[in-house]
């Protein structure tokens, strides 16, 4: 037996009891319980246990005595840096940029905002399919009653298809509580009246439906193997705060004055309806906490739920630059530098030492293998996950990364991100110490090189010291061998992944190639075939694409893609998906540039009043006028 081996079965020994000779267990824990919390938009440095340079004014008194009964990890990733592709990505355990799952809404075509615009975001799903074998549906699989409390967004809209009773879970509820909006934030204070649907409670605190609702769901199910995903609302926008003492009292330590609109041009800390909101999400958190420490197992008599309970907690992104401050590191929500994919992680449970602090790399996207594999659960051998299991680190030595293994048996040594939206545009690796970052808007733009190198840690006896999280000393240019090396690897993932890229705007006279940009000249419907015609003028097109909708003009109007056949005689050939009502072809150069026919002229029009429709009458060839 290896020693990492027998210090999980060490650890295991209090937990599962001895058994007598005669094989007769004289206690057995019986299937563990699984909590997985989830806080919305939480910075790395909002908690006060994570403070690191400048000291965090948050008072967060529960979650940091909470990072002391498990393992709080240093270097802990969101799989994505905004909501949607994160969330997606830690129910079917599939990399967003395998899921075409990259940014929230999506399920559109693509589209320039104007013809100044340089780049144009890719096609990105609108949701995720409702056939995924998720987390809830495996732990269902497994004997486990599953509920979701608080916000759900995998889709196009917060109550658009699917919704997590269509995924696999028994019990869903998503009040916004307290966090609910407030028509101004100077007004309309929780109060201690009777009527008061916020009425505040003996701590001062108002009453949260959000946080009640997840309660509710552990009181009526702890007679039963259970698995809660609680995502609390806190502390995404809007930025407001219902208790007003909190309010004051973060105002009166910052030194400043609340504001009725929020000013996102702050530095630093200064927010102090923020602060009210890291104080508050703690509370009512402590209060989940709280009751699985002191309510007794009625599956382990004399135990506590809190003995046989893993509890996971993380936030689905780094925090939003401008409500709170990431620094030391840069940048934060909506960005795949280290501010907005760093996020606090703490675990604890069951045979998990207490009071670890690690610096082995982890994402959100092992949450479902670990979760499966602490609970004793299966997965279907044709399911994929892209993260890893970390039962093996959690119940071994929780500071030593060879025990975080891919599939094939390997150490993990790299994580991706890919998120090609937005001003940033962009795909990250990490490799052990360093980070590489792609910026593909960088054709004929000084403020944006290709490649960026930057060394984040430097590992010495085993121990990574922090050399540059602020990633501000590029070293593409000193480092070049590294530097390309990273990108060819970077390459080999988003290829094996599939991913898809944000491609230059053809209405762009500013950029190189503009000119050589092809057109679409005809099209012709022939039953559920359409043809098209395309004329080059200097760039060869290598891709073709279908853009296509089941529901144009209805209130979620979802786009999908399927690839179209490329012709040698500047044709292209796609079969209409059955069902499809509206249509658009794009089509990529070598140049990276996307024409999309027909254009769309007013992304904030309904894509299906601009795109071609399968209800044309005419069958005949349908010419266009084609600018030179």
């Amino acid at each position: 037996m290896i020693d990492s081996e027998k210090t999980t079965l060490n650890k295991l020994v209090p937990w599962v009891c001895v058994a007598l000779l005669s094989a007769t267990p004289l206690c057995a824990a019986p299937k563990p319980n699984v909590v997985m919390i989830l806080a919305d938009d939480l910075g790395w440095q909002d908690l006060k246990c994570y403070d690191i340079d400048e000291p965090s004014p948050y008072d967060t008194p529960y979650l940091d005595a909470f990072a002391k009964k498990g393992v709080m990890f240093w270097q802990a990733y969101s799989p994505a840096p905004t909501c949607s592709p994160s969330r997606c990505a830690i129910l079917s355990g599939n990399h967003p940029a395998r899921a075409q799952k990259t940014h929230v809404v999506g399920g559109h075509p693509p589209y320039a905002r104007s013809s100044r615009s340089r780049m144009m975001e890719p096609w990105y799903s609108g949701r995720m399919p409702e056939d995924t074998f998720t987390l809830a549906r495996a732990m269902k699989a497994n004997g486990y009653t599953t509920g979701h409390a608080g916000k759900w967004h995998i889709a196009i809209n917060h109550k658009a298809f699917p919704q997590p009773e269509d995924v696999g879970f028994d019990y869903t509820r998503s009040s916004r509580g307290a966090h609910s909006n407030l028509k101004n934030r100077l007004e309309g204070f929780a109060t201690t009246e009777i009527k008061d649907p916020y009425r505040l409670d003996a701590n001062g605190f108002p009453y949260h439906q959000n946080n009640e609702d997840a309660l509710t769901f552990l009181s009526e199910n702890k007679t039963k193997p259970f698995f809660l995903y609680y995502c609390t609302w806190l502390v995404h926008s809007p930025i407001v705060t219902r208790n007003e003492a909190l309010l004051k009292k973060y105002a009166a330590r910052m030194g400043v004055k609340p504001q009725l609109e929020n000013d996102k041009r702050m530095k630093g800390q200064k927010n102090p309806f923020y602060g009210a909101m890291v104080e508050s999400l703690d509370y009512y958190l402590g209060q989940v906490l709280s009751y699985l420490d002191t309510t007794e197992d009625p599956r382990w008599p004399g135990h506590m739920l809190s003995e046989n309970t893993y509890v996971i907690f993380a936030s689905d992104n780094g925090g939003v630059k401008g409500y709170t401050d990431n620094t030391p590191l840069d940048q934060g929500k909506s960005s795949a530098k280290e501010g907005g994919t760093r996020v606090p992680m703490m675990i604890a449970g069951p045979g998990i030492a207490a009071g670890v602090q690690s610096d082995v790399v982890v994402n959100g996207l092992d949450f479902y293998p670990t979760i499966l594999s602490l609970a004793g659960s299966e997965v279907p051998k044709s399911k994929n996950l892209d993260g890893c299991d970390l039962a093996p680190l959690l119940l071994g030595d929780s500071t030593d990364p060879t025990l975080v293994k891919d599939t094939d048996g390997s150490v993990r040594d790299s994580m991706m991100w890919h998120f090609p939206h937005g001003g940033d545009l962009e795909s990250t690796l990490i490799v052990g110490d360093y980070k590489l970052i792609r910026n593909y808007d960088h054709v004929n733009n000084d403020e944006s090189p290709e490649l960026e190198l930057f060394q984040l840690y430097r590992t010495e006896n085993g121990k990574r010291v922090r050399v540059d999280i602020e990633e501000s000393k590029n070293l593409a240019t000193t480092m070049p061998e590294k530097t390309a090396m990273l990108n060819r690897r970077l390459t080999e993932m988003l290829t094996g992944m599939k991913a898809s890229y944000p491609r230059y705007n053809p209405l762009n006279k500013t950029l190189p190639n503009q000119s050589a940009v092809c057109a679409v000249v005809s099209h012709e419907i022939k039953g559920n075939a359409v043809e098209f015609a395309f004329r080059e003028n200097g760039a060869t097109v290598i891709q073709a694409d279908l853009i296509y909708t089941i529901n144009g003009g209805e209130k979620y109007e979802e786009w999908f893609r399927t690839p179209a056949t490329l012709k040698s005689n500047k044709s292209v050939s796609v079969e209409l998906p059955v069902g499809t009502t509206h249509f658009y072809l794009n089509l990529i150069d070598e140049n990276s540039f996307l024409v999309s026919y027909p254009a769309v002229t007013n992304y904030k029009e309904e894509f299906a009043n601009q795109a071609l429709s399968t209800q044309q009458t005419t069958l005949r060839a349908v010419r266009e006028k084609v600018e030179n």
